[in-house]
């Protein structure tokens, strides 16, 4: 049976809704910045219609890209997890963002908690492990609340610690934080969840590690991975 196109009951085409929810996404621009960047193109839709077409097709476009992709992560992501979290501010008051990348940089898990505690911990590794299965090791910092969520799922001897290992979860913030800086922060736990969720997809999607390919390589990547962003959605 044909599946049924999700664009169906929209006017304006999916190339570019998909274009701009790739640029509202992908790049640190605020709504009223995608929408200078498509009048520039010709295209007329208010600031508000990109922030639904976001909230529509996003969600839906990554998990299409993460059901493509969960195979190869199964695969070759097992063999070392870094894990870290992020304070993250939501209407003055603290939270946090646990994220897990694999050894090459892949963002695996994005999960908001209200606290930083053993419960928090144990509801993230459990959440990895329930979809990627157990990694050999798991490389973290030198929080208690690590300690004892693996003490409990029985792989204390998994967790490795030290000055400068989890170096590759410090950096995969950065992407996430000049996307909170372009929207003013975030105003609910559920907004911030479903946006760290569809932005690490995506940025896995794009993410080409530049610097460890040649020019021409990237370029071929990057023109495979645009072309396959162009199938989202497709019936």
């Amino acid at each position: 049976m044909r599946r049924r196109s999700p664009f169906r009951y929209f006017k304006t085409s999916p190339e570019i809704i998909r274009l701009a929810v790739m640029m509202y996404v992908r790049f640190p621009l605020s709504l009223r910045n995608v929408e200078d960047l498509l009048h520039e193109r010709g295209i007329d839709v208010s600031h508000e219609t990109v922030r639904f077409w976001w909230h529509r097709f996003g969600p839906m476009f990554a998990a299409e890209i993460r059901r493509k992709r969960i195979d190869k992560l199964r695969a070759f992501s097992n063999w070392r997890w870094h894990v870290d979290e992020m304070f993250v501010k939501i209407n003055g008051e603290r939270h946090y963002l646990w994220r897990a990348v694999d050894h090459e940089g892949e963002v695996l898990e994005a999960v908001v908690t209200r606290r930083r505690n053993k419960k928090a911990a144990l509801k993230f590794l459990r959440k990895l492990m329930r979809r990627y299965g157990r990694p050999q090791e798991i490389v973290t910092d030198r929080l208690p609340s690590y300690h004892a969520a693996l003490r409990e799922l029985g792989g204390s001897d998994l967790q490795s610690t030290g000055r400068w290992l989890n170096n590759r979860v410090e950096n995969s913030h950065l992407p996430l934080r000049r996307r909170e800086r372009a929207m003013l922060r975030f105003r609910r736990m559920r907004s911030l969840q479903t946006f760290a969720a569809v932005h690490s997809s995506v940025h896995n999607h794009f993410n080409q590690e530049r610097s460890l390919s040649s020019r021409d390589i990237f370029k071929l990547n990057r023109a495979a991975a645009l072309a396959e962003w162009r199938q989202l959605g497709a019936a």
